[in-house]
C-alpha cells in the first residue's frame, strides 16, 4: 500500500472513497493502465466493513461461501496492491476545481492536491456516524458499543443486540455461538433485516423481544444489565447484560461533495449505464450510486466499478477501447 504526503499527486484516476467497491477500482483501474489514487476519511481501507464489520461473515461475494469482513478486505487490497494505487487515508476530498485541459484538481481538508483526468465516487453513503441508543452513552467502550471489532471478546458473556436491521441480526447470529446469552430487542414486530437471517437467528432460539426498548443501562465500570420495556404492556424487566451492541444504523453526511455540482438525490448520485453522473468525467459506483432497478450489493458495486473504470477510460483516451478484453486473456 502506497501513501502519498501532501502536496500535488498526479494520476489518471482520482477515487473517493476505500471501501470494497472503491478497492476494486483501484484493481481495474491499474488493469487498464491507468494510475490512480484513492482518498478516504477514515484511517484504514476497507470503508465501512472495517470501521464497522471487520468479524462479520458476508455470503454474497462470488466465489466465498463466506469470508470474513477483514479478509475480504485484506484480498481487496493485496489485488490492487499489485498496480501500486496512492492511498491518501484520513483525508477527505473537499473541493473540485476543473482545467481547460480536461483535468480537475480535487484538494483534500488536509491540504493534499490530486490532480486528475477522471474522478469515480465509490464513497458509500459518504461519512458515517452511528445512531445512539436514548440513554447509556456514559457506557460507550464500557461494554456498550455499536458494532463488533472481536469476537473473543463475548465469549462467555450476556450479550443483548439492539436493532431489526440486517446487521442487529447478524451479530445475534454470529455471537450465539460464543455468548452465554443473546437477546435481541427491536421497537417493533417488524424487521428490515433479510427474512432468511430472522429465521437462522429464530431456529437458534434467540429470544427476540418486539415492541421492546432499553430504557436503562446499569453498571460500574462496566455494564451488568438493562432494562427492557414492553412498549405495550408498559412492563419493565431487567436483563443481565455484559455486552451491548446498538445496531441502529448510521446517519450519513457525503460533506463538501455535495458542493461539486453532482445532482444528488436522497443521498445518492444519479447515473447513466455509463456511470456517468452529470458531470463530466466523474462517475459513480457502488451504494453511493444510483438508477432505476439498483440493487445495493458488493458484487453488484464490484461490476459498477468495472464499468465506471472502463467508461473512465475512455473519456481519458477516446481511441481507447471501451472493452480491454478479460483478465484470463493477459496470462
Amino acid at each position: 500500500m502506497v501513501c502519498c504526503a501532501r502536496g500535488v499527486l498526479a494520476v489518471d484516476l482520482l477515487i473517493v472513497g476505500a471501501g470494497p467497491t472503491g478497492l476494486y477500482a483501484a484493481y481495474y483501474a491499474g488493469f487498464r493502465g491507468l494510475t490512480s489514487a484513492v482518498v478516504d476519511a477514515l484511517p484504514e481501507p476497507g470503508g465501512q466493513i472495517t470501521a464497522m464489520y471487520q468479524e462479520k461473515m458476508i455470503f454474497d461475494v462470488a466465489g466465498f461461501p463466506a469470508i470474513r469482513g477483514r479478509d475480504l478486505v485484506a484480498n481487496l487490497v493485496a489485488q490492487a496492491a499489485g498496480f501500486h494505487p496512492a492511498f491518501l487515508l484520513g483525508q477527505r476530498a473537499s473541493t473540485l476545481r476543473r482545467h481547460g485541459d480536461d483535468t480537475v484538481t480535487v484538494t483534500c481538508d488536509t491540504g493534499q492536491a490530486v490532480r486528475c483526468h477522471a474522478v469515480i465516487i465509490t464513497a458509500g453513503i459518504g461519512t458515517f456516524t452511528p445512531r445512539p441508543l436514548p440513554v447509556g452513552s456514559q457506557f460507550l467502550g464500557r461494554g456498550l458499543t455499536h458494532f463488533v471489532s472481536r469476537l473473543a471478546d463475548y465469549q462467555g458473556r450476556d450479550v443483548i443486540v439492539v436493532g431489526g436491521g440486517d446487521s442487529a441480526f447478524d451479530w445475534a447470529y454470529t455471537l450465539h455461538p460464543l455468548a452465554r446469552s443473546v437477546t435481541l430487542v427491536h421497537r417493533r414486530d417488524r424487521f428490515r433485516a433479510h427474512e432468511h437471517t430472522v429465521r437462522q437467528v429464530r431456529d437458534l432460539g434467540v429470544p427476540v423481544l418486539v415492541f421492546s426498548e432499553i430504557t436503562a443501562i446499569h453498571g460500574d465500570s462496566w455494564v451488568h444489565s438493562v432494562d427492557v420495556r414492553d412498549t405495550k404492556s408498559g412492563q419493565t424487566r431487567t436483563l443481565p447484560a455484559q455486552a451491548i451492541i446498538a445496531a441502529l444504523g448510521f446517519t450519513a453526511d457525503l460533506g463538501p461533495m455535495a458542493d461539486w455540482g453532482i445532482t444528488i438525490e436522497r443521498r445518492q448520485i444519479p447515473v447513466d449505464t455509463h456511470m456517468a453522473t452529470n458531470v463530466s468525467r466523474v462517475f459513480a459506483a457502488g451504494d453511493i450510486a444510483e438508477y432505476p432497478g439498483k440493487v445495493r450489493l458488493i458484487s453488484v458495486g464490484f461490476g459498477e466499478a468495472a464499468l465506471a473504470v472502463n467508461n473512465a477510460a475512455v473519456a481519458i483516451d477516446p481511441g481507447a477501447h471501451l472493452f480491454p478484453g478479460h483478465s484470463s486473456d493477459t496470462g
